[in-house]
């Protein structure tokens, strides 16, 4: 998911430093300043991107601020109890970087804006393939289309210091100034080794700061552990583990200071990674995190509109489209769902909008949040918030909440909502709860997309799976008891930004959505998927879907209950929801959705789902990782095992008959508009390339 390689190449002391960007303070909200504070020009080692040109990459910090009284600003959870500054309004400071063409008469003249994820930038690595630390640009692809990319901290739970972008948030606190107490639940995971100490915000929020505990006795919290999700949780004795970090075992500890960089757990023995471990403590001084989105929304509202002469593209962009993937895909739909794409002119900020291999929400807006979380996996973080209603994209009344509404509800009702192209992998489906963005709270029925929205399931393929194609087989984790799934999509999802792209600039319609449905019953209950009998695969598709739920968590989460949601932890559940995935094939590869190369010419079953093995809670999920399952070589060979999905020689006697399915794949894509003509003959090389260096063509 992370691609560091470019923002510490904008880190680097080779770039020189320029003179500050300023721009007038003024009686409006917003951003303020802009201060660059280095600048690479030529950019990407020089490189030159077709008509476009060489690009130059400035990096520095916007400042900003917004008035709390404002009612677009309104659902900002704690924006009451933030200090505010002479003029009555609230502070805030983020990194940003962009980077345009030095020419930018020759740019395309649209904004593409990277919702960093973790502060990680990813859309260079999403799309640009060959990206590497010697060729930071790789192909080129978005520079060579002429996109100026903008990026912003948003997440202010981060760590600071450490490279990643973030931003700077106040602290709420009561109105006679006296810290905010809360219950704050952290669940603690290892990938693949025991640790002594654990940031005391685990699993996926391994780079935030976590919440400082009101009191450091142990015997005032509870610290549990257990093998798979529904297992008894055992407490740990208190004189077990400590706040800190272990020095260098326990029970010598050193205790964070106030205001560290980051707190700390230190447990005797360490964690380990066949465990999940539950702390559950009271915290001080939740940070008013839902400045993040105002932040974005004043950022790219100001890049677009503003004239001033602080602006470094003043005058340089006409189109606005917003790209996020996983956490930021996230934060891409909570974003339109709250209503910040708005601006406080009344303007739609983002005309775009691809968020990708993200079915819920982001818990960003809420007291105490923890945006780093992944709610609804079905090892780990399971009933985080995230997935609560209204997930669904059309308006829908849910009978087990007892709410209507849908994440559009807000934009429609100032005419601001963006065209939406949404990517998912079969993971969402999975993991992730998918189908309740697009079907009833019982699965019994399809719901009515909006015609504004197209929703693209990229068909047997798993949550990272728009990297660059790969080996095959790929390399094997030991979490895992599958080969991680092979199936890329990268050359897919440029057709669907280019797609996008038109839609938002010529009104030029893109292919009509494809993704499983009841009605064409390739949207099924785990329990009735037809996946075959493959030896050596452990597949109780029921026990590994992250099942949807219902939970009591106290106030509503959704950013307008001031008194924050975490007043019960962890929260009660109440109802399932029936949660479907997508039926497949006899060979085990999902039937509808779109069609990879990959999948058009198999070389065996790719999975939007995987279990772990022994040593690391055998037989749970393993979290955003699918399956690749190679066919046998030959009819003798599967015959031997008893594998009932015919071998590669059955499929392709020669290379030549590989190379001709690879071909016909291709063509078919460019067709149906999910792959673009000038990426057909890439893809088919990598493709033959793939399959070439796997060892399982005649």
């Amino acid at each position: 998911m992370n691609h560091p390689q470019f923002w510490s190449l904008l880190r680097s002391g080779t770039m020189a430093l320029i003179c500050c960007l300023l721009l007038a303070a003024s009686s409006q909200a917003g951003i303020t300043s802009i201060v660059i504070t280095t600048t690479t020009s030529p950019a990407y080692n020089g490189q030159s991107f077709g008509s476009v040109g060489q690009y130059e990459i400035l990096v520095g910090t916007a400042y900003g601020e917004i008035d709390p009284n404002d009612p677009l600003n309104a659902s900002i959870q704690d924006i009451d109890k933030a200090p505010r500054n002479a003029n009555g309004k609230v502070e805030y400071s983020m990194d940003i970087a962009i980077a345009k063409p030095i020419d930018e008469s020759k740019g395309n003249h649209i904004l593409l804006y990277d919702v960093v994820n973790r502060g990680n930038q990813l859309v260079v690595g999403s799309f640009n393939v060959g990206v590497s630390a010697s060729a930071p640009a790789g192909d080129g692809f978005l520079q060579n289309q002429g996109y100026t990319l903008v990026w912003s901290g948003w997440q202010g739970d981060l760590i600071k210091g450490t490279g990643l972008m973030s931003i700077n948030v106040p602290v709420a606190t009561k109105h006679n100034g006296e810290s905010i107490h809360g219950v704050v639940r952290s669940e603690i995971v290892m990938l693949t080794t025991t640790i002594q100490t654990s940031p005391i915000l685990g699993g996926f929020s391994t780079a935030s700061v976590g919440y400082a505990p009101v009191s450091t006795d142990t015997t005032k919290a509870t610290l549990t552990q257990r093998v798979h999700r529904n297992d008894p949780k055992v407490p740990i004795p208190s004189d077990q583990w400590a706040y800190g970090s272990c020095n260098p075992t326990f029970p010598s500890v050193t205790p964070d200071p106030p205001n560290a960089s980051q707190y700390h757990v230190c447990k005797a023995g360490g964690f380990d990674p066949n465990h999940i471990y539950e702390l559950i403590y009271e915290a001080k001084d939740p940070l008013v995190l839902g400045l993040g989105f105002a932040s974005t929304r004043d950022f790219v509202a100001y890049l677009h509109h503003s004239s001033s002469s602080g602006n470094p593209l003043a005058g340089a962009i006409q189109h606005t489209i917003m790209y996020g993937a996983s956490q930021s895909g996230r934060y891409v739909r909570t974003f339109v769902d709250l209503g910040y794409n708005e601006d406080e002119r009344h303007h739609r900020v983002f005309e775009g909008a691809l968020p990708q291999i993200a079915a819920c929400r982001i818990p960003l807006n809420v007291r105490f949040g923890q945006p780093g979380r992944v709610a609804n996996l079905q090892h780990t973080e399971h009933n985080y918030a995230g997935c609560e209603t209204p997930l669904t994209w059309g308006e829908y009344h849910d009978p087990l909440a007892h709410e209507t509404g849908s994440i559009l509800e807000r934009c429609r009702k100032t005419n601001t909502c963006p065209k939406f192209t949404a990517a998912y992998s079969s993971i969402e489906y999975w993991q992730s709860g998918m189908s309740a963005d697009t079907t009833d709270a019982f699965g019994v029925r399809d719901l009515k997309i909006p015609d504004n929205v197209r929703l693209y399931h990229f068909a047997s393929t798993q949550h990272g799976g728009y990297s660059p194609i790969g080996a095959v087989p790929p390399a094997a984790t030991p979490v895992c008891q599958q080969l991680p799934d092979a199936n890329s999509y990268t050359y897919n999802i440029r057709a669907i930004l280019v797609a996008l792209t038109n839609w938002v600039v010529n009104d030029q319609r893109p292919p009509d959505s494809r993704y499983a449905r009841i009605d064409a019953g390739t949207l099924v209950p785990p329990e009735q998927v037809n996946f075959p009998q493959i030896p050596n695969v452990s597949a109780d598709l029921e026990m590994i879907v992250g099942i949807r739920s219902l939970y009591f968590r106290g106030p509503r989460f959704d950013g307008f209950d001031q008194s924050g949601y975490q007043s019960v932890e962890p929260p009660l559940q109440i109802a399932d929801y029936n949660t479907l995935v997508p039926q497949v094939n006899a060979d085990g590869n999902d039937i509808d959705g779109v069609h990879s190369i990959t999948l058009r010419a198999p070389l065996g079953t790719y999975t939007g789902w995987n279990t772990r093995a022994a040593g690391y809670c055998e037989g749970d999920a393993c979290d955003l990782t699918g399956s690749f399952i190679p066919f046998a070589k030959t009819l003798a060979a599967r015959q031997a095992s008893g594998d009932p999905r015919l071998s590669i020689a059955e499929r392709y006697p020669t290379v030549a008959d590989y190379n001709a399915a690879v071909v016909a794949a291709a063509d078919a894509l460019v067709d149906e508009g999910f792959l673009l003509p000038g990426d057909a003959a890439a893809a088919i090389a990598e493709a033959e390339a793939q399959a070439a260096g796997s060892g399982l063509l005649p």
